[in-house]
């Protein structure tokens, strides 16, 4: 009964274009919309060359032309960097184009670091500790309700589901708060993830957007044909994390084979931590992590991510994972 998805950062590999990671997006979409994922979700980064989708609703529409019926959205927009109504006319206009598979996922970080965040908003008045009152006012619009004094055009009445995402419990708190549904980011930053998902839990309020907690955790899912290859390309994934963690952004490296020998005592340390919401092997190997994770956690869905050199690779770990979901779970869940 657990949901799948998907988030795609839309890599730019070593040697490739951004042309050819979008190209890669919409494609990657349609194999996702086959194999029955909920859900396909992009993000928003910035001042990061290995990952296009710093534009993020242009790159959702790009994605929904390609597709007719998961649901597209952001995983998501950090809301710090927006003004509220432009966001609504935005997700507003998606929703006009592909009406009733809009999600967007709303975040307080700024999606880079302080430097680029600057850049992006002209100013530091705009910060975290407004989110809540910026996420309130996105629903203004969105209900059309007259307390703001502006009609969002597009964005008025538009059918367009909230989430909130978190890695913290401030996120889980106010998800909770405005009976909303909650997505957290296991897949990078799990420290907080059980002790958030409770707070969530206790403490949600039923709304008329949701009766129920919902709860979709991030996942990493690297998976091949065999353990040995599984491993193998998940190193891509494993190279880009080490180097954003030493502050150096890059393009996604083709896979090492041994990588995980080279980095020494305290660099295995820090990826088995930031990586510690992970399957990597073959299709039984995946199996039996998944559903030690969702034995952990009760987990409502997943948000399946991962990146891989190799293209048809990855299309090949998503039918993997998709496989594995299904066996677990033959009546999924949908929010």
């Amino acid at each position: 009964m657990t949901g799948y998805s998907l988030l795609d950062l839309v890599p730019v590999i070593q040697g490739g274009t951004v042309s050819q990671a979008l190209a890669n997006a919409a494609d990657l979409a349609v194999h996702a919309e086959s194999l029955g994922f909920n859900r396909y979700w992009v993000a928003e980064h910035h001042g990061m060359e290995g990952i296009a989708s710093a534009a993020t609703a242009v790159v959702i529409a790009h994605v929904g032309q390609a597709t007719s019926r998961i649901r597209i959205g952001a995983g998501g927009i950090m809301l710090p960097n927006h003004a509220p109504l432009q966001v609504a006319e935005q997700f507003g206009t998606l929703d006009a184009l592909f009406p009733g598979r809009i999600d967007l996922g709303l975040g307080r970080a700024p999606g880079s670091d302080q430097r680029v965040a600057a850049a992006i908003r002209r100013g530091m008045d705009s910060d975290g500790s407004e989110f809540p009152r910026d996420v309130q006012e996105l629903q203004s619009y969105f209900a059309d309700d007259g307390r703001t004094g502006i009609r969002a055009t597009p964005g008025a009445g538009a059918d367009v589901k909230l989430w909130i995402l978190g890695s913290s419990l401030f996120g889980a708190q106010l998800a909770a708060a405005l009976g909303l549904p909650y997505a957290f980011a296991s897949h990078f930053a799990p420290g907080l993830m059980d002790e958030a998902i409770g707070v969530y839990r206790r403490t949600f309020r039923p709304s008329e957007a949701l009766a129920r907690p919902h709860v979709m955790l991030g996942f990493n899912v690297f998976a091949a044909d065999d353990d040995a290859e599984a491993e193998y390309l998940a190193t891509s994934q494993q190279q880009a994390f080490v180097a954003i963690r030493t502050g150096r952004g890059i393009k996604l490296p083709p896979p090492v084979r041994g990588y995980r020998e080279t980095l020494g005592a305290q660099g295995e340390a820090m990826l088995a931590q930031v990586l510690s919401a992970s399957a990597i092997g073959g299709p039984q190997k995946i199996r039996d992590q998944i559903a030690a994770f969702l034995a952990r956690t009760g987990a409502d869905e997943l948000m399946l991510t991962s990146a891989m050199f190799d293209h048809e690779a990855r299309k090949r770990s998503l039918t993997i994972a998709a496989e594995a979901m299904r066996a677990l779970s033959p009546t999924r869940a949908s929010a």
